[in-house]
């Protein structure tokens, strides 16, 4: 059974550490003032809070049970781990017809129009805790 990140919006106070640190994260260096200020392309977050009125949401893959995304990708860059339950990307194989962005129920995929790919949750695969866990000051995000 895969992890998920789930949200609890009722903890949300909209502080969006989540989106700086995933950014940051995913980032060439890893450093959150130069991954902002130096680099270019700028770095791309797997997470997107959202607010209405007072309200706020995150959105992020869910890595579904049935994964819409893996089952419309044409090429095979989206699919589904049997075992871990993980719904991978590879930007090589992307050909970047954004049918995975129309087939996700939960608005979870954007587009990175500067590299022509898919922006999407990986569960940042290199480490123990997502990020977006592990900062959130009121655990409105987690595992």
């Amino acid at each position: 059974m895969v992890n998920r990140v789930r949200f609890r919006e009722d903890y949300c106070v909209d502080c969006r550490l989540c989106e700086v640190y995933c950014a940051t994260a995913h980032s060439q260096s890893k450093d959150v003032i130069k991954a902002f200020k130096d680099e270019r392309p700028s770095p791309t977050r797997g997470i997107s809070v959202q607010r209405r009125d007072a309200t706020s949401f995150a959105l992020n893959c869910q890595h579904c049970d049935e994964a819409r995304c893996a089952w419309a990708c044409v090429s095979g860059a989206l699919t589904k781990n049997p075992e871990t339950g993980v719904v991978t990307y590879n930007p090589e194989k992307c050909i970047g017809c954004w049918t995975c962005i129309l087939a996700c129920p939960n608005g979870a995929i954007t587009r990175d129009s500067e590299k022509s790919q898919i922006i999407k949750c990986d569960l940042c695969s290199d480490r123990e805790v997502p990020v977006c866990v592990a900062v959130c000051p009121n655990r409105a995000l987690v595992l």
